[in-house]
């Protein structure tokens, strides 16, 4: 997939520096001609001979530094890549790419580039959220910019949160995600639910659940670098939302039946990843519920089912639903795919290790009509995703472009 492929390499001057040499010795494993373009911070934290070892070609880092009277550097490279990738892409850079700076090597090429651009960025959580960066990546994904979202752990800063290089294994798929499959869902308009939904008891109390918004986002992520216009409706989460897709927010189950069901007719493929609340309060108090007595008696009501209500207003699209259990995995998957008219079922034992919510890998089993079509191992949930919309492409490609 990646064999003969022109790809510049842009280690940029953060603590993620290192993971630039397993990304390039993988990269070239898989048959990349990789060329690396360095800012002078970066070389504090890995050598340029590393990664020219490693790629087996010059390691650039001075824009005046010309090797070839022949050509101009910067651009010649430029001209002849098939994709630029930012890893790890500080904050700094993020915004060099989006005012247009041009005042080093890496932004000059950048600059000079009309190939696809893949950043991952990585930095302080806090960096990360700063709206200077946020307008920055939402600037960048506008013009297109692909992004590979920073996964949630040990920062080098003490904090354990969002802002981590994603693994040089997820870029990697997001590369293989851009060549093999990048034109895969061009042109299809993809809806995915994503988190949990919140029922309010009180101004200050309500009921909700673990899901975290993880996979949608995973989903949503993959299905915008095969090419499709994502559109992500997201209830309570607990990381950020991928550059580049649209996102609506919501609270309630009703609120997410409504923006839903507001858009679904215009969609191709809908995912409905979200983990929406089952019941809902009768009556929600207007004032805090002061404690009294050693009980409270909550009366509930059914919400309105989403899949079901999309299953069965559906035309053309392609739906697919999740289904989180703890037994009987096999039977309530083929049932709920039966009762909701769904295409495929995503189901997994939240009670396995590694597969329930708030984590970065899954266990599933997807199901169609036929039955069990593919059981997966533990795998990282941008790979569940990846896996997931091949599925989805491949099935849609066999029947004419729908889901019928």
């Amino acid at each position: 997939m990646l064999k003969g492929k022109s790809i510049i390499l842009g280690i940029t001057g953060g603590i993620a520096a290192y993971k630039g040499a397993a990304l390039c010795s993988k990269l070239v494993q898989a048959g990349a001609i990789v060329h690396i373009i360095m800012t002078e911070s970066a070389t504090r934290f890995i050598t340029p001979l590393t990664l020219q070892t490693l790629s087996r070609n010059p390691v650039y880092i001075d824009t005046f530094d010309e090797r070839d009277p022949a050509v101009v550097s910067h651009i010649h490279l430029a001209d002849h890549a098939d994709l630029i990738v930012i890893a790890p892409a500080t904050a700094n850079a993020i915004a060099k790419l989006a005012g247009g700076h041009a005042d080093d090597m890496l932004s000059t090429t950048l600059l000079a580039a009309t190939c696809p651009v893949l950043v991952a960025p990585a930095m302080n959580v806090h960096m990360y959220e700063h709206p200077a960066v946020v307008n920055n990546l939402e600037l960048l994904a506008a013009r297109g910019v692909m992004f590979v979202e920073p996964g949630t752990g040990q920062l080098a800063c003490g904090y354990v949160a969002k802002g981590r290089l994603a693994e040089p294994e997820d870029i990697v798929l997001a590369i293989e995600s851009w060549f093999g499959r990048g034109g895969k869902l061009k042109g299809k308009r993809v809806l995915v639910t994503a988190g949990g939904t919140m029922e309010r008891l009180d101004p200050v109390r309500y009921l909700t659940n673990d899901s975290s918004g993880k996979m949608g986002f995973a989903i949503a992520e993959a299905a915008l670098l095969m090419g499709a216009d994502v559109t992500l409706v997201a209830g309570r989460t607990s990381v950020a939302p991928p550059a580049g897709v649209k996102v609506i927010r919501v609270e309630s189950a009703e609120q997410m039946l409504e923006a839903v069901t507001g858009i679904y007719d215009d969609m191709d493929i809908v995912v409905k990843s979200a983990a929406v609340a089952d019941y809902r309060a009768v009556q929600i108090s207007g004032q805090k519920l002061k404690k009294s007595g050693e009980k409270l008696v909550l009366e509930l009501e059914r919400t309105t089912d989403i899949l079901e209500t999309l299953g069965q207003r559906k035309q053309n699209q392609f739906l697919v639903g999740f289904a989180a259990e703890t037994e009987d995995i096999d039977h309530y998957a083929m049932d709920k795919l039966r009762r909701k008219h769904c295409d495929l079922i995503v189901a997994n034992d939240v009670s396995l290790d590694g597969a329930g919510f708030n984590g970065d890998t899954n266990i599933v089993q997807i199901f169609g009509s036929e039955g069990l079509v593919e059981a997966m191992p533990l795998l990282s949930k941008r790979e569940v995703a990846v896996h997931l919309l091949e599925l989805i492409a491949g099935r849609l490609a066999y029947s004419g472009g729908n889901g019928k």
